[in-house]
């Protein structure tokens, strides 16, 4: 069996890509909180935040960090392979739920690959809120709970395993075939990655004329 095949995304790609979905984002969900989904949501939810402000003070939306494991190294390669389980790594600390309550918490990923780590992540997001509801009265329930989306930078064009509620914004900022994705922050060798990435578009350009 031969090496899959490869997309590779440069950090101007990536940049470019996340400016032409943040207007979109603004005027559809105005988020006044972002939850990276580290590490490939860090890049992204920096980028995001250069071209989006708080809708209310207009200041900068402060960025917090989640840690989920889906996927596993292969051995010898630097590809990665899906996992079996979703694993959390790293909170949002104590007493999360207080944190997100009343927010418009927008959590930020590079890719939907098998939605699995999106899934999970919304779910334990959404049950730390639900927790933190329940010591208030019910009358102020309803005022502070936490309006959640979704933003990948990349969506797979594939069968999902995981699951999105319908009532929850998707956004992505770009479709792409289901093959491997090389991300600029995972290359030892970033002049070889970006010349490879260049002479993947060269070929395509070539092959569409």
């Amino acid at each position: 069996m031969g090496e899959p095949e490869h997309i590779r995304a440069t950090y101007n790609d990536i940049h470019n890509i996340i400016r032409g979905v943040s207007d979109k984002i603004a005027s559809e969900f105005k988020p006044d909180m972002f939850i990276a989904i580290g590490g490939g949501g860090f890049f992204p939810a920096r980028v995001l935040r250069t071209f989006l402000k708080d809708p209310s003070t207009k200041r900068n939306i402060p960025i917090q960090a989640i840690g989920l494991s889906l996927y596993e190294s292969l051995p010898g390669t630097t590809s990665e392979q899906l996992g079996s389980e979703v694993i959390r790594t790293q909170w949002l600390g104590p007493d999360p739920g207080k944190r997100l309550l009343g927010r418009r918490a927008l959590i930020i990923d590079e890719v939907d690959d098998s939605r699995k780590t999106l899934q999970y992540a919304l779910k334990e997001l959404q049950k730390d809120v639900e927790s933190e509801l329940q010591l208030l009265p019910e009358s102020e329930r309803d005022s502070q709970r936490t309006e959640f989306a979704i933003f990948v930078v990349h969506n797979k064009l594939k069968p999902k395993i995981g699951e999105l509620p319908p009532n929850i914004p998707y956004f992505f900022g770009a479709e792409v075939e289901d093959k491997w994705l090389d991300y600029p922050w995972e290359a030892i060798d970033i002049e070889e990655h970006d010349r490879l990435a260049k002479e993947d578009k060269e070929k395509k350009t070539a092959n569409e004329h």
